[in-house]
């Protein structure tokens, strides 16, 4: 058995995608997102900071609007998710209101981080908000961000967001629920020898080429996105868990130190002593 992890975390960063709050054909999975509410007021009441990065506006727009299809060009994918996020934070703020949770929305797009007179305000908002005992719930600005759906107002995707706001605000831990239970070897639907990795201490050549393919229907990114976000959150000496999100209570056994998913986490380094013993 797989030995128990050193995770002590009180800032958190939970990031959960499309495929977990939408399901296959196209309606909401309200037991997710009830169970996500749960969790993480449950979180704030041990006294824990989280902020939420939650993908899903387009999907749930789509939902909304009755299309079976994700949209093809840019402005009909851009008007999509701007009906979706308001219809998404309502979902959110009933969900998270039943526990009397309150919420905060934060929309950002990348040259908000990139220029340092709104990267500080991005923060200070933040940091704010958690002092308030709110929850933020963060999304990239879909409805006038270009390259996610190329210019340097994208992120990419919500896990590279992720990792960014885990990187701005100094969180302890970042938590991605996905539809796969983990960092394998291989592709785990094309490659039956494909193995779980407990632990990725490098983002390297080999890794990338394991990762492979696209995301789903609904969201854009598959597992090189969520390497592209390991890879800031090793280089900034900070630990992410990759895990599978259909149930949300697997966070507390996360944080419980479970080995659970895939931890992705720096090297450590070994110290050198110059003490002489004299």
């Amino acid at each position: 058995m797989a030995e128990m992890r050193q995770i002590e975390a009180q800032r958190i960063v939970v990031k959960v995608g499309t495929s977990s709050l939408i399901y296959p054909n196209n309606q909401l999975n309200l037991h997710t997102i009830t169970r996500l509410a749960l969790v993480l007021s449950d979180l704030k009441n041990q006294g824990k900071e989280v902020v939420l990065v939650s993908s899903g506006a387009v999907g749930v727009g789509m939902n909304k609007l009755g299309l079976a299809q994700r949209p093809t060009t840019l402005p009909e994918q851009q008007a999509v998710a701007a009906v979706g996020q308001g219809e998404l934070m309502g979902i959110y703020g009933r969900a998270f209101g039943t526990y009397n949770q309150t919420v905060g929305q934060m929309l950002l797009t990348r040259d908000v981080i990139a220029y340092p007179q709104s990267h500080s305000n991005a923060l200070n908002t933040f940091q704010n908000l958690l002092k308030m005992n709110v929850i933020p719930i963060v999304n990239e600005n879909d409805s006038v961000a270009v390259e996610e759906f190329n210019h340097l107002t994208t992120f990419g995707e919500n896990d590279v967001l992720a990792a960014i706001i885990t990187n701005l605000i100094d969180a302890d831990l970042l938590i991605v629920l996905s539809d796969i239970d983990g960092f394998y070897t291989a592709n785990p639907a094309k490659d039956k020898n494909a193995r779980l990795l407990a632990e990725v201490r490098q983002i390297d050549q080999t890794t990338l080429a394991a990762a492979g393919g696209h995301g789903t229907r609904y969201g854009t990114g598959g597992m090189v996105t969520k390497l592209k976000a390991a890879k800031r959150i090793i280089a900034n000496d900070q630990q992410m868990v990759l895990a599978n999100g259909s149930n949300p209570q697997i966070i507390y056994r996360i944080l419980a130190g479970e080995p659970v998913g895939t931890l992705f986490k720096a090297a450590k380094v070994q110290q050198l002593t110059s003490e002489h013993h004299g």
